[in-house]
């Protein structure tokens, strides 16, 4: 994979950056936690930040987030400092039960390829949202042909891992292969592209706890 293929003057990720935030927005809006204006948000594998500095432009009023990699933790807080970041294992939140107002994870489950481990961050993740708080959910829904170390995650299996919880599940994104030779030729045709369900590669969900 080049370095570089996720900066942001290449035009297939700003489209996909782009367009998972505008179905982000709407899925937030239409549960009725958009803007996030004083709300608690944590992201679980939050990398060096990206989605926590999306959150905060969205008006979150504070912002935590944890990931394995502690390189990653140190970008994050470059970007976001006020943020409450830890390098850990999301086995094992840093938080008190029912912290947060919403939990989200970005292509996270994907790269687990354990059922239990997966379910022990799936309990973790309900034990730190507040009751009838929301958990944002953005994964590949279909495997990666080129790569055994990640397996999509099909729709029952989300349900699975979130017993007793309400889950509002709708395929998104435009399959990123097939992005990247389009959109640097035409982002109206992506677009349209993207319109056909079987080309969307990835899940966006809300998932309300009980």
């Amino acid at each position: 994979m080049p370095a570089n293929r996720y900066a942001w003057n290449h035009p297939e990720h700003y489209f996909l950056q782009c367009q998972t935030s505008r179905a982000c927005i709407a899925q937030l809006d239409r549960a009725g936690m958009f803007p996030l204006t004083g709300r608690r948000i944590a992201d679980i594998g939050c990398g060096s930040g990206q989605w926590l500095l999306e959150f905060s432009q969205w008006d979150a009023q504070s912002l935590a987030g944890i990931d394995l990699d502690d390189r990653r933790i140190q970008r994050a807080k470059a970007k976001v400092p006020a943020a409450d970041l830890h390098a850990g294992d999301a086995r094992s939140l840093p938080w008190q039960n029912e912290s947060f107002d919403l939990v989200s994870q970005f292509t996270l489950f994907t790269s687990i390829l354990s059922t239990p481990m997966k379910k022990d961050i799936a309990a973790e993740m309900m034990r730190v949202v507040k009751p009838n708080g929301l958990i944002l959910w953005n994964d590949f829904r279909v495997d990666n042909p080129r790569n055994r170390n990640v397996a999509g995650i099909r729709a029952s299996e989300i349900r699975a891992l979130f017993p007793g919880c309400t889950v509002d599940l709708h395929s998104i994104t435009l399959a990123p292969p097939l992005a990247r030779v389009i959109v640097p030729l035409s982002w109206a045709g992506a677009l349209m592209l993207e319109s056909l369900p079987f080309l969307r590669t990835h899940y966006l969900g809300i998932i309300r706890k009980p």
